[in-house]
């Protein structure tokens, strides 16, 4: 059994919506436990910085320009295989190609509204909790 923490955004659309508990109850009722959480409003700096690896790609400007819309849920889930489980309930990016059951596809607007960030790897979970949190705020 290996315990992970992986990092989770609520995004705008979904805030917007008031889906932050429900959202937040599957990631529970899947076995993930939240250890840490904020709402806040994304600066355009820090959306720039965070989304840096997309900065070539096409759809960066409209990504930042979503992401600083509405406030956001940062936050860091903890649970076995917490990267993967994270990622299965989140659903595929497409919420029309997302798994019945999964949030994206309860959820999510489209392909750019899709409700949900995870993290695709331990690696690049560590770097982007450590950019919305200190280790102090990590309460498990």
């Amino acid at each position: 059994m290996t315990i992970q923490r992986t990092f989770s955004i609520i995004k705008p659309d979904a805030t917007k919506r008031n889906l932050t508990g429900k959202i937040n109850a599957k990631f529970e009722e899947q076995g993930l436990r939240i250890v840490a959480q904020k709402r806040l409003r994304m600066s355009r700096l820090q959306a720039q910085a965070f989304y840096a690896v997309h900065k070539e790609r096409p759809f960066f400007g409209e990504l930042v320009e979503y992401m600083v819309s509405e406030p956001v849920i940062v936050q860091v889930l903890e649970g076995e295989n917490a990267v993967l489980k994270n990622r299965e309930i989140m659903g595929a990016t497409d919420p029309k190609k997302a798994d019945k059951g999964t949030i994206r596809a309860e959820f999510g607007i489209d392909i750019g509204n899709n409700s949900v960030h995870g993290s695709d790897s331990e690696e690049n979970a560590a770097i982007e909790i450590a950019y919305f949190f200190s280790g102090l705020e990590l309460v498990g």
